[in-house]
């Protein structure tokens, strides 16, 4: 009986080892590796130029503000449409920062797309008409709130800071507000021990003081630069040429810029169903020595925004347009270039512009990071407000001064932030090899069953 105890026992052992975990280990994800900034491009981890290829995606549009990744079953939904298009990038312009996201960012990986996401959304934003009020402490908790959520994630492609905040030639005053808000961003992801995150800002299509801005953007301190530019831009109307649609003069007008610059939005609709023709530009060797890539507008159709879709909406349904179709041929006819595209790896920042009739900025002063978000960079961000939460614009502590250039430089970091952010998507149940442990059972029931004979 005791030695038929001690088999069964050992027996019951090796069952349960064998029967245990299979999550112990983890490996990295391949579909959608961290993406950086090199010179004028961005490269993935294995040293290869990444180029942007998506669309802009908020079903619902600004007037009914929804967070499309906290839904796992629309972002399924939705994603099979992303992979025919052959996408690898997706603009989402408002997330709810309370809401896990984990499912949807892990599902997007799979379906190797990264996310481009704007930090702001109607209640939490730079007012471009009193700026200096809006830019406060409540404001940028809910921002560096939002950076949280989403830092732990490989497939988070990039923050974009603001979006159209300098909408005409008289409000550029907005500027050093957005460019304070970037730095702060970068303080903040570089002191919280994150990965290198790019952050940069969108611009209007406004093209009395779009060089301005690009050159604002990328000049001063490295603290205060942006890590990227990028614009939306309807100029290429079909039918026309990268020469007649002014896309020529523009790659000629950035061709020293040292950042990463793309396209935040495009697709002109002056003619419907868009054909898409632009494409066959946008990833042409022409341009890819400047530009990386762009941002279709945009997913659905939307009555804010009419004739910008590419599928209609209805409950569950999707039903696609013929734009979709269009757009589909276009870059299944257009991949990005072999190699490095002509891209440069070294270059200056930018001077920064002399106040003009279209650029009302007499100086590359900054204001300095409201005195109680300064706390943030040490004690993390919190729970953030989501979307529902009571706003910003008017609501907090503004600066009360000017920044002194390099302020923003990240003086210390939380050690092992970033390697211990366990993300859905960055890491993955690894395979389980259960060999060594029948290896020690067997063992384990020979070496009991022996004994009990002795």
């Amino acid at each position: 009986m005791k030695t038929s105890t001690v088999l069964a026992s050992s027996i019951a052992l090796a069952s349960s080892v064998l029967a245990g975990p299979t999550d112990l280990t983890t490996r990295a994800s391949s579909n959608t590796p961290p993406v950086k900034v090199q010179g004028n491009a961005f490269y993935d981890s294995d040293g290869k130029r990444f180029y942007i290829r998506g669309l802009d995606y908020q079903p619902g549009g600004p007037s009914n503000p929804v967070d499309p990744i906290a839904d796992i079953s629309t972002c399924k939904r939705d994603i099979k449409y992303f992979k025919q298009l052959g996408l690898n990038t997706i603009r989402v312009y408002s997330v709810d920062n309370t809401k896990n996201h984990d499912e949807c960012m892990s599902e997007l990986s799979d379906a190797g797309i990264y996310l481009a996401l704007d930090v702001n959304n109607a209640k939490y934003s730079i007012n471009r008409a009193d700026p200096g009020p809006s830019y406060n402490n409540v404001y940028l908790q809910s921002v560096f709130a939002t950076i949280d959520a989403f830092a732990k994630y490989d497939n988070t492609l990039l923050y974009f800071s603001g979006n159209e905040v300098i909408n005409n030639a008289q409000n550029s005053d907005c500027a050093p507000y957005i460019k304070a808000v970037t730095r702060d961003m970068k303080q903040y992801i570089g002191s919280q021990g994150y990965r290198s995150i790019p952050v940069g800002y969108s611009a209007a299509d406004v093209s009395k003081n779009r060089f301005q801005t690009a050159e604002y953007m990328n000049c001063g301190s490295d603290d205060e630069r942006s890590d990227f530019f990028s614009f939306n831009d309807y100029s290429y109307c079909p039918p026309s040429s990268y020469q007649q649609s002014g896309w020529s003069s523009k790659v000629q007008q950035y061709a020293s810029y040292s950042i990463p610059l793309f396209l935040s939005e495009y697709g002109c609709n002056h003619v419907t169903p868009r054909s898409f023709q632009e494409v066959s530009a946008l990833y042409n060797s022409e341009m890819t020595g400047v530009y990386s890539g762009g941002l279709v507008y945009e997913y659905s159709e939307e009555s804010d925004n009419p004739h910008f879709g590419l599928v209609n909406i209805n409950g569950n349904s999707i039903s696609t347009k013929t734009d979709f179709n269009n757009l589909m041929k276009e870059m299944k006819s257009n991949p990005a270039p072999s190699g490095d595209g002509g891209a440069k790896k070294n270059g200056s920042p930018s001077k920064c512009p002399p106040k003009g009739p279209n650029w009302n900025v007499p100086n590359d002063a900054l204001p300095a990071i409201p005195a109680p978000a300064k706390k943030h960079m040490t004690q993390g961000a919190g729970k953030g407000p989501g979307l529902t939460g009571d706003g910003s614009q008017n609501a907090g502590t503004q600066s009360s001064g000017t920044a002194t250039p390099g302020s923003g430089a990240v003086t210390s970091s939380k050690s092992g932030s970033a390697s211990s952010s366990a993300a859905a998507v960055s890491f993955r149940p690894g395979p389980f090899d259960v060999r060594p442990y029948i290896c020690a059972a067997v063992v384990l029931v020979s070496s009991l069953a022996g004994a009990s004979l002795m």
